[in-house]
């Protein structure tokens, strides 16, 4: 017979055991992608009767092989956990797995019984209307109890909290029951002492509410990065919205100069544009390889070089073919494109000459655009518009700085140097993305669609 304050003192370890190991699990990353979305295959569901069932079966074995280490054996309390958790059948594979090591201790009885919980609670999950009364399950499920029973006779209802809070004392009699009868075959804490008895049925609730709770948190946390996530996506998005307009507006100022007077200019301009719409209609990634954002480009200075003509707009590429193989965000470079001729090169009666770099360099992506323009003719002047950011009013430069922002965070940065008539050179540092990782970017950004 184990002494009184033995059991009590188990009994608090108890709930440490079932706290602990929940955290752990709550480490795993493939663990909180299983918990997070609730509707399971059955493989799923069977790597959850893993994760859970795993540790908790070596608990029995620990209770089996170290002396006085009972409080490692919570087995009842994770079959019930694995059944609420991902449902009958993982419930019955769960109980079966904690179960196995008392085969070998001919505690048989044990292995019925926690099958019996694990089907039990799956059955109740079942049975709830609103899942989220799973998560928030405590066994304080009603601190007024006149209240509750008026509630109940009023409604002719007992909730799920209620039911699953009576479900779990219900199993842990027959248990105890069960230890009674058969105490060779069964195993369970037991006492004569009505208090360590009631003891005994508080902590069995206690521990499966402070899984859940710990695995709760988990979950909420997950909702919230999920939320941010997508909240990210939906301000992309806008961002992204915002250069289109913008780059379509002047595009059509420039077709619609040369409709009356160069109609075959046009005409050509036009077929340019259709291919930048084509792009900019396209629903898909918000990222692309360089190589891809510079033909894009291409078609963009087409069009600029036939509004100018040849002799006013010359384009020059420096690219390092290792470069043009990195991720970058859409619609990156356009807008300095843009602003090099509009502000830069416009001006300018003799008109000049865009380069575009893009080179490697200790481990960023470097991406130049410099014009041989008029430069910053002033401090704060309109033809700044890209200078500083408290300077920057204009769509597009501004656009590209929340970008990269968002995308980036501080791993990324925009530089400009400029000299008054002799142009101007803004400088973009990316960070390189690797495969599996990406340094800093929110990568997941990369998909309109949700994970």
């Amino acid at each position: 017979m184990i002494n009184q304050p033995l059991i009590l003192i188990t009994l608090l370890i108890q709930l440490g055991v079932s706290a602990a190991v929940s955290s752990v699990l709550a480490r795993s990353r493939r663990f909180r992608v299983l918990l997070f979305h609730e509707d399971r295959d059955i493989w799923e569901k069977l790597e959850m009767v893993l994760f859970i069932g795993g540790p908790f079966m070596l608990g029995v074995m620990a209770r089996a092989t170290v002396k006085n280490f009972l409080a490692a054996d919570v087995s009842f309390e994770a079959a019930i956990l694995i059944g609420v958790i991902a449902g009958r059948s993982a419930g019955v594979c769960g109980g079966i797995l904690v179960s196995l090591p008392y085969l070998f201790m001919h505690e048989y009885m044990n292995l019925p019984l926690n099958v019996a919980a694990g089907l039990s609670a799956g059955f109740l999950r079942e049975l709830a209307k609103d899942r989220e009364a799973i998560w928030s399950f405590s066994p304080l499920f009603d601190l007024s109890i006149y209240r509750w029973i008026r509630r109940s006779i009023a409604k002719a209802f007992i909730d799920w909290q209620t039911s699953f809070f009576f479900m779990i004392l219900g199993l842990q009699f027959v248990r105890l029951e069960t230890r009674a009868l058969l105490p060779r075959y069964t195993y369970a804490l037991d006492s004569p002492n009505w208090l360590v008895r009631g003891a005994i049925y508080i902590a069995s609730v206690m521990t499966v509410a402070i899984a859940l709770k710990v695995l709760n948190n988990t979950r909420i946390e997950m909702k919230l990065e999920e939320r941010e996530r997508l909240l990210l996506q939906a301000r992309m998005e806008a961002l992204q919205s915002q250069i289109n307009p913008h780059f379509l507006f002047n595009t059509l100022n420039s077709v619609a100069s040369l409709v009356r007077f160069e109609p075959d200019t046009a005409r050509e301009l036009i077929l340019k544009l259709s291919k930048i719409l084509r792009r900019l209609l396209k629903k898909g990634d918000s990222f692309v390889e360089l190589r891809e954002e510079l033909e894009f480009i291409d078609d963009y200075l087409d069009i600029e070089v036939i509004r100018f003509g040849s002799d006013k707009l010359q384009v020059v590429k420096e690219l390092d073919p290792a470069s043009l193989e990195v991720v970058v965000p859409t619609m990156l470079i356009q807008p300095i494109v843009e602003n090099s001729i509009k502000h830069g090169l416009a001006p300018k009666i003799s008109g000049g000459t865009i380069y575009i770099r893009s080179r490697i360099h200790d481990g960023t992506l470097v991406i130049e655009v410099e014009d041989d323009g008029v430069g910053i003719v002033e401090p704060g002047s309109d033809v700044s518009e890209w200078n500083a950011p408290q300077r920057g009013s204009g769509i597009g430069m501004a656009n590209v700085r929340e970008r990269l922002n968002v995308l980036y965070s501080d791993a990324a940065r925009v530089e400009m140097e400029s000299r008054t008539g002799a142009g101007t050179i803004v400088r973009i540092v990316l960070p390189i993305p690797h495969k599996g990782a990406m340094d800093g970017i929110n990568y997941d950004l990369r998909s309109n669609s949700p994970r």
